[in-house]
């Protein structure tokens, strides 16, 4: 969900300046997953440029306090969100705790780093929504150990139908700043990329698992 046009492009804008997010329909990346894209997001990249990184600060912190008012804690996943979380966490002055992928293996075993109350509100800070998996981990992470999670804030989403189809099963509210949707519209506006490119970065948007450059 996207609730102001103007940001969405705003942050797509500020996103392909700093290279975080990148196009290359004629030579396709290889994510993790073994899915050839025409695109790559690392959200990392955008905490270099503290112009951007206080953009998305206080964007996100506007967003989380118009629509759960100030929560009680801060979350963010691992290891990406971690940054940016602090950052909205100490833009609205609450606490901070950070979500693993899975408990560690030694010492405490914690899964969630920081103090957290049974019955605390929780907005989760995520960076970046692929299929939703890793992120909706978080959060079962956080309800199992007695949080309220009131939703998702994310800098960018794919906006896969999966991850719709998982965050609603999952009865998670999830708000993003910009999406693939607004994305191309910036890269348009901007002369970033061609009509036939265009072309391309809808194709793969309609079966990225599949799709072949």
């Amino acid at each position: 969900m996207i609730l102001h046009k103007d940001i969405a492009k705003k942050t797509a804008e500020v996103l392909l300046q700093v290279k975080a997010i990148k196009l290359s329909p004629t030579e396709p990346f290889t994510w993790a997953s073994g899915w050839k894209s025409p695109i790559y997001c690392d959200n990392r990249v955008t905490l270099s440029y503290p112009p951007v990184r206080v953009f998305l600060k206080e964007e996100i912190s506007k967003i989380v306090e118009s629509k759960y008012g100030k929560p009680d804690v801060i979350a963010g996943v691992a290891t990406g969100a971690i940054a940016i979380g602090v950052l909205v966490a100490q833009e609205l002055g609450v606490p901070f705790i950070y979500v693993r992928p899975e408990p560690k293996s030694h010492g405490r075993k914690n899964q969630i780093e920081g103090h957290l109350e049974n019955g605390q509100n929780v907005v989760v800070i995520e960076d970046l929504i692929s299929t939703g998996k890793s992120s909706l981990n978080s959060v079962k992470a956080l309800k199992e150990s007695g949080a309220t999670v009131k939703g998702m804030v994310a800098i960018f989403s794919y906006g896969f139908d999966l991850a719709s189809e998982n965050f609603k099963n999952s009865n998670v509210d999830l708000t993003t700043l910009s999406d693939y949707f607004h994305l191309l519209e910036q890269a348009m506006d901007s002369k970033y990329i061609t009509e036939k490119e265009l072309d391309t970065l809808t194709e793969w948007r309609k079966n990225p698992e599949n799709w072949k450059p």
